[in-house]
């Protein structure tokens, strides 16, 4: 009866949406140790099904399965010095390429988006992956 209970759950379930996955991101940023979250300034974030066109060939992906999120914005020791017209430090995640991911990982959705969270802030602010693994298990 279990196995039939779980099928049952999931027979109803949908694909998680761009909100879904954007409560997902907030709650795990809200888990990252405050250290790590003042890194990263004001940041807001965005979820989209796919990166546009533009983010495809800058980058030179053969697909736009090929990156899950991207950090836009300015590394803190650059803010010191105001700019005007620019718009808040801000993290995009792509949903379909991250539920792709997902799906061929054996890993839970939010431990990915986290995943993805922490690569992004820590890439751009030059922290390594050694920096960036004890992150992510302090974030656990």
């Amino acid at each position: 009866m279990g196995q039939l209970d779980q099928a049952g759950d999931w027979g109803r379930r949908m694909a998680p949406s761009l909100e879904e996955i954007e409560a997902l991101a907030l709650d795990a940023y809200a888990q990252l140790p405050p250290e790590f979250r003042a890194l990263s300034g004001e940041i807001r974030f965005h979820v989209a099904d796919f990166p546009e066109d533009e983010v495809v060939e800058a980058m030179s992906l053969e697909s736009p399965f090929d990156i899950l999120g991207l950090f836009e914005g300015r590394p803190v020791a650059e803010m010191a010095v105001g700019a005007t017209g620019e718009f808040p430090n801000r993290i995009l995640l792509y949903r379909r390429p991250i539920l792709d991911y997902w799906a061929e990982h054996e890993e839970t959705l939010s431990a990915l988006v986290s995943h993805v969270l922490i690569h992004e802030i820590g890439h751009h602010f030059g922290l390594s992956d050694e920096d960036m693994e004890a992150l992510e298990a302090e974030a656990d």
